[in-house]
């Protein structure tokens, strides 16, 4: 009886320790609107235009131009970049590619998806997509991994013909990311996100009140940035206890026989 009650515990205990492991492998939550999507676009880094994951930021351009936008990702996500471009009715062949850098300004390769695409002549828009690597929390100084922060991304036309230079054209970009979880945790994570001002604005902090204007990146995750030290991982280490604590009282009941022996002496 005692070891159905204790079965019946550690059962309990364990559907409690999976329930947020679910919720943890669910996909991202995202804006189910655009709110205030952006209808412009910057022409450098420094003056990329912000928006949040779910949002379809536009803008209005030529081509040849340089078009920037900027959005938060965070540890644990792998952001999903998609980019149209509409062409203006009459065109030669044109060809878009669509770039993402970190809060390094380092180039991430995507996984898969059409990054560059040529649009034929007449076509009235084309589709790209980058589909980055899953970013990480910490990582080695010499490696290239994506790293909690701010993302870059750039939109332009990389062979334009002459005639076509300075056509209008209108981009729509949006960002969707995917929730991977524990499977992509690592022991350790940044001080701060690679966030545009964050370091002199942590100068600020410690006392240099002549630093105190300083402008921070004004976007962040909605739940905002993860400590680093959390994950699904710690569930399952959880579950995987009470999985062994109870194969130890099954082993036990099994094994203990039918208990002391008797001490009244034979004979008696």
């Amino acid at each position: 009886m005692r070891f159905t009650r204790a079965l019946s515990a550690a059962v309990l205990l364990l559907g409690l320790a999976a329930a947020p492991a679910a919720a943890d492998s669910s996909p991202s939550a995202s804006p189910s609107g655009d709110g205030d999507a952006p209808t412009t676009a910057g022409t450098s880094f420094r003056t990329a235009t912000e928006f949040e994951q779910g949002q379809a930021a536009t803008a209005n351009g030529a081509a040849g131009d340089y078009l920037y936008w900027s959005f938060p990702a965070d540890a644990g996500q792998r952001p999903t970049v998609k980019a149209t471009v509409k062409l203006p009715e009459t065109h030669a062949a044109q060809t878009w590619r669509v770039d993402v850098y970190d809060g390094l300004r380092r180039r991430q390769a995507c996984q898969w998806g059409a990054q560059a695409r040529t649009a034929d002549a007449g076509a009235s828009s084309v589709e790209l997509a980058c589909v980055l690597r899953t970013v990480r929390a910490w990582t080695e100084p010499w490696a290239n991994d994506p790293l909690p922060g701010t993302y870059y991304v750039r939109l332009t036309a990389v062979s334009v013909p002459t005639s076509d230079l300075g056509v209008p054209v209108s981009a729509e970009v949006r960002v969707e990311s995917k929730d991977i979880g524990g499977a992509a945790a690592v022991d350790g994570s940044l001080a701060e996100p690679l966030v545009p001002g964050i370091a002199v604005t942590s100068g600020a902090d410690q006392g240099d009140e002549d630093e105190k204007g300083a402008v921070l990146s004004a976007i962040e995750p909605e739940d905002g940035w993860s400590s680093g030290w959390w994950s699904d991982r710690w569930v399952w280490s959880g579950i995987g206890a009470v999985l062994a604590a109870l194969a130890g009282i099954g082993g036990y009941a099994l094994t203990r026989g039918s208990g002391r022996p008797s001490r009244v002496p034979p004979g008696a």
